[in-house]
C-alpha cells in the first residue's frame, strides 16, 4: 500500500491530506507538524487570535483526522530527507518511508539583524503561542512599537489600538505597504491609522534594536531613541527551505517547483509559502506567495498531482487584509502596469484597475468597509484569468457592470 508523507501541518499540508482522501487515495497518509497543536488557520492570529482569549480556529476537529485515516504527528520536526532511499527522519529519530512526499514547510518570520534572541520584549508573530504572548502585552497603558509597515505590521497596529495600547509603526521605506499596494490605498489606510491614534514613521531606518531595563529600545538613524514595552518585528517572512536544501533540491526564492508543484527530485512536491513556482498567466514569471488562499489551493493542487492527475497552476494570486472596519483585497500582480484606473463603488469604497502596456488587465486593488469590494474583486480576478483587455471607459463607469465585461 502506497505511503504519502506530508511535512508541515499548516493550512497547506492539512488541506492536502484531506484532498488526497477526497480524490480517492486509499493508501497511508502521514501528516507531520512541528507544533503541538493540530492544524489551525493563521490569518486570525493578527486579529481575533490576539483580541480573543480563545483556542485557534482549527482546520478540522482532531477526530476528523482519525476518521479520514490520516496519521497526524504533532510536536515533531523533520530532520532529514533522503530522496535516494525515499525516507524522512524526524526529530525523535523515527524514520518514515514514503512513496511520495509533500513539503509544506511554510515560512518563518524574519528576525531583525542584531536583535537579541529569546527576548520577552522583542517578538514576532507566526504561531498561536506568539499571539497569546502578544495578548498579554497589548493593554491600555502599554506602548507597542511595530517594526515594518506591511500587512502584518498594520494589522497588528489595528489590533493593538483596539485593545487600548499606544502604538508606533516604524517603516524604512517612504510609505507603508510599498510592495504590492497602490499609493492611493496605502495613503487612505495611513490616514485611518493616524485617526485611530497610531504614530506612523516612514522613511526612517533603525540602527539598533536592543532590550534594556525591561524595555525594547529602538535607536533610529536620526538619533532618536524609542522605548517600548514590546517591539513587534514584522519585516516579512523567509521560506523554510532548510530541509529541502539539505536534501539537494533546487532552491530559488523558496523550494523551486514546476507548474505541477513537482520539485527537482522525483516524487517530491512542494506547496504553499515555502515554494516558488511559475505563473503561466504572467508569462511564466516565478513567484512565491504568502497567502491563506494560495496555501489552500496549492494543498489541493499538490494532492491532485501526487495522484498523477497533472493539474497545472492556474489561479490568480489573491490577498486580503482587515484593519479596523476596512478590508483591502487585491487580485493579480500589478508589477509592470502602466495604466491605473479608478472605479467608485459608493460609501467610500473603490477599486483600482491595473493594465499593462497592451491594455490587458493584470491586477485589481480594492478597499472599503466589510465586503464592499469582494464581488467586484472576484469579477476582476476572472477577467485577469481570461486575459481580458476591457474598455478603460467601461472599467471606470459605475453604469457598466463588470459581469458584462466578463461575458464580452
Amino acid at each position: 500500500m502506497a505511503h504519502f508523507v506530508i511535512l508541515g501541518a499548516g493550512e497547506c499540508g492539512a488541506r492536502a491530506a484531506f484532498a488526497l482522501r477526497e480524490k480517492g487515495f486509499a493508501g497511508e497518509i502521514t501528516l507531520v507538524g512541528a507544533e503541538a497543536l493540530h492544524p489551525y488557520e493563521r490569518p486570525p492570529l493578527s486579529k481575533a487570535g490576539i483580541a480573543d482569549a480563545s483556542d485557534p480556529k482549527f482546520i478540522a476537529a482532531a477526530e476528523k483526522y482519525t476518521e479520514s485515516g490520516i496519521r497526524l504527528l504533532t510536536g515533531l520536526a523533520a530532520r532529514d530527507v533522503d530522496t535516494a532511499s525515499r525516507t524522512v527522519t524526524l526529530s525523535d529519530g523515527t524514520t518514515l518511508s514514503y512513496d511520495k512526499l509533500l513539503l509544506a514547510t511554510g515560512a518563518s518570520a524574519r528576525s531583525f539583524p542584531g536583535a537579541p534572541e529569546g527576548s520577552a520584549h522583542i517578538r514576532s508573530l507566526r504561531t498561536h503561542h506568539d499571539a497569546a504572548a502578544l495578548r498579554d502585552v497589548m493593554k491600555p497603558g502599554r506602548h507597542i512599537a511595530i517594526i515594518g509597515g506591511g500587512f502584518i505590521g498594520l494589522e497588528l497596529a489595528a489590533t493593538a489600538r483596539l485593545l487600548g495600547a499606544e502604538v508606533t509603526v516604524i517603516e524604512g521605506l517612504e510609505r507603508v505597504l510599498k510592495r504590492g499596494v497602490p499609493e492611493e490605498i496605502a495613503h487612505l489606510l495611513t490616514e485611518r491609522h493616524r485617526a485611530e491614534g497610531v504614530d506612523i514613521r516612514c522613511g526612517v531606518s533603525i540602527e539598533a534594536l536592543t532590550e534594556e531595563g525591561g524595555k525594547a529600545v529602538i535607536r533610529l538613524s536620526t538619533g532618536e531613541v524609542i522605548e517600548a514595552d514590546l517591539a513587534l518585528v514584522g519585516i516579512g517572512a523567509r521560506p523554510n527551505v532548510e530541509i529541502a536544501e539539505k536534501a539537494g533540491l533546487a532552491i530559488e526564492n523558496g523550494i523551486a517547483v514546476d507548474t505541477y508543484l513537482q520539485t527537482s527530485a522525483p516524487d517530491v512536491f512542494a506547496a504553499g509559502d515555502c515554494c516558488s513556482f511559475p505563473l503561466p498567466i504572467y508569462g511564466g514569471r516565478r513567484v512565491r506567495l504568502e497567502s491563506w488562499r494560495n496555501a489552500q489551493e496549492q494543498g489541493t493542487l499538490a494532492a491532485a498531482n501526487m495522484l498523477d492527475l497533472d493539474e497545472a497552476v492556474s489561479a490568480v494570486p489573491w490577498f486580503w487584509s482587515d484593519q479596523y472596519d476596512m478590508t483591502l483585497q487585491i487580485s493579480g500582480l500589478a508589477e509592470g502596469a502602466v495604466t491605473h484606473l479608478r472605479r467608485d463603488l459608493g460609501a467610500g469604497a473603490f477599486i483600482l484597475f491595473h493594465l499593462d502596456g497592451d491594455g490587458r488587465l493584470i491586477a485589481a486593488s480594492g478597499i472599503g468597509t466589510g465586503n464592499a469590494v469582494a464581488r467586484d474583486i472576484r469579477l476582476a480576478e476572472m477577467l485577469i484569468a481570461a486575459g481580458a483587455r476591457p474598455d478603460p471607459a467601461a472599467l471606470t463607469s459605475s453604469n457598466v457592470k463588470l459581469k458584462s465585461l466578463l461575458a464580452a
